[in-house]
């Protein structure tokens, strides 16, 4: 290892379990909402929308939630929020929607109307 990668992992390994799960659910949180095509001023033409890759983004998502719910503390109820709302707009965004509890990562969080 190099210098500089050793300073890396020490710096790692120096940051809160915590912060490391709130990073990755704020990072696959973009990913989603930029593969329903949020970002854009027109959503449903936008081309960066492929909701296939959105559904998987969503249920990786909601796994890491669920599964880490209980130390995120006050970033929880934010988080689930944020998790909730691009479960709804991927429905919204579908031609065929998925019965509810059969949407992106419900099998997680259970049924989002």
């Amino acid at each position: 290892m190099t210098e500089q990668s050793d300073l890396s992992v020490r710096e790692l390994a120096d940051v809160p379990a915590v912060e490391v799960i709130s990073r990755a659910a704020v990072m696959l949180m973009s990913s989603a909402a930029e593969k329903l095509g949020l970002a854009d001023p027109d959503p449903e033409n936008s081309p960066r929308r492929d909701l296939d890759e959105a559904r998987r983004v969503i249920t990786a998502l909601a796994g890491l939630v669920t599964s880490s719910v209980e130390y995120l503390g006050p970033h929880a109820g934010p988080i689930r929020d944020g998790l909730q709302s691009l479960q709804r707009a991927f429905r919204e965004a579908s031609a065929h929607p998925d019965e509810p509890g059969k949407g992106p990562g419900e099998k997680y969080t259970g049924p989002v109307y």
